[in-house]
């Protein structure tokens, strides 16, 4: 496999809390089960949080940054995920390192993990100070993560436009934390007018789901064990979407007429 071939993919957000880093977890087993080599990068080196989310934070013994300083292994410092063997973690170092990481450690440390992988999901910083602009480096194309919320679409308008100016493309964007009734209520933007404001291609609609939570805790990402959840099918979609398969998307307005009718039946079981 060459690095040429290889799809390295930047998944960013302009502010923290919007579910990027669970949409890398996510994403990269929902890759690794429909059989790509899938190799996820946490670049987030001031606040490393995708080891918890994946659960192998008690198996990283070498990260990035013995690598570069050739103290290492590639392989050493790669964790392999039990269940999912097509995946594996390259962790953060230290937060220290951002003191002297650069654009072209990024570039040549991906570049290593490309020469494996059929995907590196590059799980940037939030915002787009110094470790954003150097997980950027080394990226081909851009995920933009934000949810339905005026602060969150701001901010995230501010990262396309760096992406941008950067040459990344193709830039597609993921809807996080949809609740269809909040929107029906106008309560929350429209899927619409999050896709006006930053003019970017819809790759995946995540509604609101408890079980992410319960997932996150358990460092078991919610594709791991299939698509019984509303987010599990959503991030499987967004991976199949990605690799090139003609998925429809999910219709807010649909979502939330099928719960309540669901609540009216539940009810009227109750009642009868």
């Amino acid at each position: 496999m060459s690095a040429a071939s290889t799809r390295t993919i930047l998944i960013c957000s302009g502010k923290g809390g919007v579910g990027k880093t669970t949409l890398t977890a996510n994403l990269g087993i929902a890759l690794a089960k429909q059989g790509m080599r899938t190799a996820v990068l946490d670049a987030d080196f001031g606040l490393r949080n995708l080891d918890l989310l994946l659960g192998l934070e008690n198996r990283i013994v070498y990260t990035a940054q013995e690598v570069l300083a050739g103290t290492c292994r590639l392989e050493q410092a790669l964790v392999k995920h039990k269940q999912e063997p097509n995946l594996a973690l390259l962790p953060a170092g230290n937060p220290r390192m951002l003191e002297w990481l650069t654009p072209e450690d990024m570039q040549k440390i991906v570049a290593m993990v490309s020469a494996s992988y059929d995907y590196v999901l590059i799980d940037a910083p939030a915002g787009i100070e110094g470790g954003f602009k150097n997980a950027m480096a080394a990226a081909r194309e851009a995920i933009v993560v934000t949810t339905p919320e005026v602060s969150a679409v701001r901010d995230a308008d501010r990262v396309i436009g760096l992406l941008n100016s950067n040459g990344i493309q193709p830039i597609q964007l993921v809807l996080n934390r949809v609740r269809p009734k909040m929107m029906a209520n106008q309560e929350m933007l429209a899927v619409n007018d999050v896709t006006d404001i930053l003019a970017l291609p819809l790759l995946g609609l995540v509604l609101e789901d408890e079980q992410v939570i319960v997932s996150t805790n358990r460092g078991e990402p919610l594709t791991l064990h299939g698509t019984s959840s509303p987010a599990a099918r959503a991030y499987t979609n967004v991976a199949r979407r990605l690799r090139g398969e003609d998925v429809p998307l999910i219709d807010p307005a649909k979502e939330g007429r099928g719960l309540r009718a669901k609540l009216g039946r539940l009810m009227t079981k109750k009642l009868f």
